[in-house]
């Protein structure tokens, strides 16, 4: 078990929380991880003649794409336009369809809808959230064009046989990656197994730049055409000519490239200090009945949790967990439901998706607490968290079985 002086000793490099969190009480659900080395990356960008688009870009997306071994990294604004910039470069829009996962904390797919394909779910495994290639297969028609697959909450997906039935199916396999940087998959890092696949770097995510993202992949045409519907290069800004791809002008700024790449460098710490938080959680949460315990696939190298999760027993319904997020926010904590599937949005309604369409995506979606999860949570805080979310649950209904 993780002692607490080790926690002291990272808690004494991080910079204290300037948002009135420590004088006000309030737990946040997420909360950066910044230092004096990202304070100082984006003061030299204020300080220089630049702070658009520029050479942190670029040293930013080569840094990434090392980072992983992939050939080519674009920096996007967002994980949603990271995706919607994806399925442009790969020429996917209307009339194709394209499989996703209706259960992700983060709403990438909505560039799926964006581009002018079809949406198509597939449902997930009970136990870890990802998507089953089993029940992908039955949803292939001669529109499919790509499997968009995700790693939910940190947990990789079953990429060995995502990989192969996209192969034996002639389609491409995108990743979405917006949750679970650091984390690993029969040795290899998530961000690796797609054709392409796309992060995201806005709160709460571990590495976070404000608003941010960026697409990889290892082909070079792919990367052409990724840029060139991301944005005019600078010597092309001032010319009338426009391209057959008009771009979305659609980068990010050297402020945000900066603090990324600060971010990036302190990765591998980063990661270290949300696992030791991490620790402290599961050592409170044992206490706690009724609950079904982290999973792990058992291709699964290395999980980093993107947020906390709590899974609720079957008494347990949705209007009861929506009380207990409320109770939780009585109690100045900030607490989230995790996630509102996205075939129940309005928008899939409209393209005839209902309630009941995906019931085991239903069924962990109306259980599942996000609870707050960064560095700057102390032991205190945590058996605090955990102990108000056992008292709630007794108002609803605890005792509950698991399964």
């Amino acid at each position: 078990m993780t002692e607490p002086a080790l926690v002291q000793e990272f808690e004494d490099t991080t910079i204290p929380a300037a948002d009135g969190s420590e004088e006000d009480g309030f737990i946040f659900l997420s909360d950066p991880d910044i230092t004096l080395a990202e304070i100082e990356a984006v003061d030299a960008v204020m300080r220089s003649p630049r702070v658009s688009s520029g050479s942190q870009m670029v040293a930013f997306e080569s840094a990434f794409a090392a980072y992983l071994g992939r050939a080519y990294a674009v920096a996007v604004p967002s994980g949603t336009l990271g995706l919607l910039l994806m399925l442009k470069a790969y020429g996917i829009g209307p009339g194709d369809e394209v499989i996703a996962s209706p259960y992700s904390f983060r709403e990438t797919a909505h560039a799926i809808a964006l581009s002018g394909a079809r949406p198509v779910f597939a449902e997930i495994d009970y136990w870890s959230g990802t998507m089953v290639p089993e029940k992908v297969a039955p949803r292939i028609t001669d529109k499919t064009r790509a499997i968009v697959a995700g790693n939910p909450n940190g947990h990789p997906a079953p990429w060995d046989r995502l990989r192969a039935l996209a192969t034996e199916r002639g389609l491409l396999l995108l990743e979405d990656s917006t949750e679970a940087i650091g984390s690993k998959y029969q040795g290899a890092c998530v961000g690796t197994f797609g054709d392409a696949a796309v992060f995201d770097f806005s709160q709460p995510g571990t590495l976070t730049c404000g608003e941010g993202g960026m697409v990889v992949t290892d082909d070079i045409d792919v990367a052409v055409a990724l840029r060139r519907h991301r944005s005019h290069r600078l010597d092309e800004r001032a010319s009338v000519v426009v391209s057959g791809s008009p771009a979305h002008q659609a980068g990010i700024s050297d402020l945000a490239a900066a603090l990324g790449l600060a971010q990036l460098n302190r990765l591998d710490e980063i990661l270290e200090r949300r696992r030791l938080v991490e620790h402290l959680y599961y050592k409170h949460v044992q206490s706690f009945e009724g609950i079904k315990d982290p999973y792990i696939g058992q291709d699964v190298t290395e999980i980093n949790w993107f947020l906390y999760l709590v899974h609720l027993g079957n008494r347990f319904s949705r209007s009861s967990r929506d009380a207990i997020v409320e109770d939780l926010r009585v109690e100045a904590v900030e607490a989230a439901a995790y996630c509102h599937p996205l075939h129940l949005q309005r928008h899939y309604f409209d393209l005839g998706y209902r309630r009941g369409d995906y019931l085991v995506t239903e069924k962990v979606a109306d259980r599942a607490v996000a609870l707050p999860f960064h560095t700057h949570l102390s032991e205190d805080q945590i058996a605090f968290i955990v102990g108000t979310m056992k008292d709630a649950s007794i108002n609803v209904g605890a005792g509950a079985a698991i399964y």
